[in-house]
C-alpha cells in the first residue's frame, strides 16, 4: 500500500509539473504576443504623436502668417485712413476758403480788399473832367478841392490790450468754437450778438445758427431781376423790402439757411453784418484747423481788426459797393 500510495503521488507529481510547463509554455507565448502588440501600439503612438505635432506646428506657422498678414493690411489701412483725413481737411479748408469768397465778393458786388487789383487810384475824381475843355477841367478840379478834402496819410497807433491777448492766447493754447470760454464769450457778448441781433429776432436766431455751423449761403439777385422777381413761399422779403430789418430797401443780396431751400432777401447793411461775422468765424476757424502760421500777436491783431469790422458793420457803416 505504500508503495502504490508513492508511485501514484510520483505520476501526481509528473503530471502537475507537465501542466505547468503547459501552462507556463502558453503564458509565454502570450506574453510574446501582448509584447509583440504593446510594441505595434507604441509604434502607433509615436507615428500618431509626431503626426499631431507636425500639424500642431503647421497649424500655429498659419495662424502667425494670418496674424501678420492683418496686422500689414491693418497698418495699411490705417496709413490710408490717416492720408484721407488730410485730405479731408484740405478739401475743407479749400471748401471753406471758397465760401469765405462767395460769402465776400461775388461777381455784382466784389470784395475790394480781395481784389486790389479793383481799387479805384486815389486821384480817378479829377478824371472826370472833359480833357478837351481846359476850363471845364479845371472847374471840376476846383470843385473837387472844394468838396473832398485829401486826407493827410496816417499812420496807426495801436496798443495791446493785456486782458484781450492773455484771453487771445489761452484760446490759442488750445483753439475751440466752444463758446463758453473767455475769449469767445467776450466776442459773443461784446461783437457777434449785437451785430447779428436784428428787428426779426426769430429769423435772427437761425441766421446765427447758420453762420455759426458754416451752413449759410448769401448769393446776389441779378440787377436786371430785381423788378420782376415774384416772390414764392420759400422766400421771405423781397427786392424791395429787407427780410431781417422788415424795413423798405433795396435788397441786392438773398441767403439761404442750410439746404432748407428758403431764401430771405437782405439789404446791404444787413449782408454787411453778416458777412463780417462770417469773415470772423472763418478766420477762427482757420487758426483752429493749423492753417494759419502766423506769429500769435499777428493772429490777435487780425482777429481785433475782423473785430472792429463787426463793430463798424452793427453801427450801420459799409462799403458802398454793398
Amino acid at each position: 500500500n505504500v508503495s502504490r500510495l508513492r508511485s501514484s503521488s510520483v505520476e501526481i507529481r509528473e503530471k502537475g509539473s507537465e501542466f505547468l510547463k503547459e501552462e507556463l509554455h502558453k503564458a509565454q507565448k502570450e506574453l510574446k504576443l501582448k509584447d509583440k502588440e504593446c510594441e505595434r501600439l507604441s509604434k502607433v503612438r509615436e507615428q500618431l504623436e509626431q503626426e499631431l505635432e507636425e500639424l500642431t506646428a503647421s497649424l500655429f506657422e498659419e495662424a502667425h502668417k494670418m496674424v501678420r498678414e492683418a496686422n500689414t493690411k491693418q497698418a495699411a489701412s490705417e496709413k490710408q485712413l490717416r492720408e484721407a483725413r488730410g485730405k479731408i481737411d484740405m478739401l475743407q479748408a479749400e471748401v471753406t476758403a471758397l465760401k469765405t469768397l462767395v460769402i465776400t465778393s461775388t461777381p455784382s458786388s466784389p470784395n475790394r480788399e480781395l481784389h486790389p487789383q479793383l481799387q479805384s487810384p486815389s486821384k480817378a475824381v479829377f478824371r472826370k473832367g472833359h480833357g478837351r475843355n481846359k476850363s471845364t477841367s479845371s472847374a471840376m478840379v476846383s470843385a473837387a478841392n472844394q468838396n473832398v478834402t485829401p486826407e493827410p496819410v496816417s499812420h496807426e497807433c495801436r496798443e495791446v490790450d493785456s486782458i484781450l491777448f492773455a484771453e487771445f492766447r489761452a484760446w490759442k493754447e488750445s483753439p475751440t468754437l466752444d463758446k463758453s470760454c473767455s475769449f469767445l464769450d467776450r466776442i459773443y457778448r461784446e461783437d457777434v450778438g449785437p451785430c447779428l441781433d436784428f428787428t426779426k429776432q426769430e429769423l435772427s436766431e437761425l441766421v446765427r445758427v447758420a453762420v455759426e455751423q458754416n451752413t449759410l449761403t448769401i448769393e446776389p439777385v441779378a440787377s436786371q431781376t430785381l423788378p420782376v422777381v415774384k416772390v414764392s413761399a420759400g422766400e421771405c422779403g423781397g427786392p424791395k423790402k429787407c427780410a431781417l430789418s422788415g424795413l423798405p430797401r433795396t435788397c441786392k443780396h438773398r441767403i439761404m439757411l442750410g439746404d432748407s431751400g428758403n431764401y430771405y432777401y437782405i439789404s446791404p447793411s444787413c449782408r454787411a453784418r453778416i458777412t463780417a461775422v462770417c469773415n470772423f468765424f472763418t478766420y477762427i476757424r482757420y487758426i483752429q484747423q493749423g492753417l494759419v502760421r502766423q506769429d500769435v500777436e499777428l493772429m490777435y491783431w487780425e482777429v481785433m481788426r475782423l473785430r472792429r469790422e463787426m463793430s463798424l458793420a452793427k453801427l450801420g457803416f459799409y462799403p458802398s459797393e454793398m
